[in-house]
């Protein structure tokens, strides 16, 4: 069936617009679809990712009920070379740091610590530098330790820090110095908090006041 003229002007227009546009239109839908495609594959890898590190996690909590230290280190290790971006990871690694410390590898504890430090998102690197700063406590690397805790930490963590350096502070001999740290740890920590009152008696055993509990 013939086309009548306004039919011809409209096609006309159209096949103009198209010899004008179709080849921008074109790459535009390839784009469009390119970049669907990579974000569903995106999102199927990150699952994906999510469901094998769940299962490596909980391959690592087993080892720690059983208390099989190697095997906790083992789980931990490869949760963070084949998943290291996600969640999991960061748990794994403070697990496991505190798998080693109580089996006394501290060199193994340190190294997990570590790690969190230089990969976890600013809550778990705040706990991981409190812990480190803990075990280097126990080393005796007193600079070390108070380094590590000089640097921004989230407010929520305030308190824990101030704690931190006033054990530090005190093993090194420095009374007042700890006194300070600790009043800060006091003031920072909910009242709730039944960590005070451990907080309450350091502070009080360097005043060499009678131990009371904290308000």
């Amino acid at each position: 069936m013939a086309y009548d003229l306004e039919e011809q002007e409209q096609l006309a227009t159209l096949k103009a617009w198209w010899n004008q546009y179709g080849n921008l239109v074109t790459w535009l839908l390839i784009i469009a679809l390119a970049g669907y495609s990579a974000w569903t594959g995106w999102n199927y890898y990150h699952r994906n990712q999510s469901v094998q590190a769940a299962q490596l996690y909980e391959e690592l909590q087993n080892a720690v009920s059983s208390k099989d230290n190697a095997k906790v280190q083992r789980a931990a290790s490869d949760i963070e070379d084949k998943f290291g971006r996600t969640a999991y990871a960061q748990m794994s690694a403070l697990v496991a740091a505190k798998s080693a410390f109580d089996a006394n590898d501290l060199k193994a504890a340190k190294a997990q610590l570590q790690w969190a430090v230089d990969h976890g998102s600013d809550e778990y690197k705040a706990i991981a530098k409190i812990r480190l700063a803990g075990v280097l406590l126990d080393e005796k690397a007193y600079d070390e330790g108070l380094k590590l805790l000089s640097g921004d930490f989230p407010a929520e963590f305030s308190g824990a820090v101030a704690d931190r350096k006033g054990d530090i502070l005190a093993a090194q001999g420095k009374a007042e110095e700890a006194r300070n740290a600790y009043k800060v740890a006091l003031e920072k920590t909910d009242e709730k908090n039944p960590a005070r009152q451990l907080i309450q008696l350091k502070m009080d055993a360097i005043s060499g006041a009678p131990a009371k509990a904290a308000a």
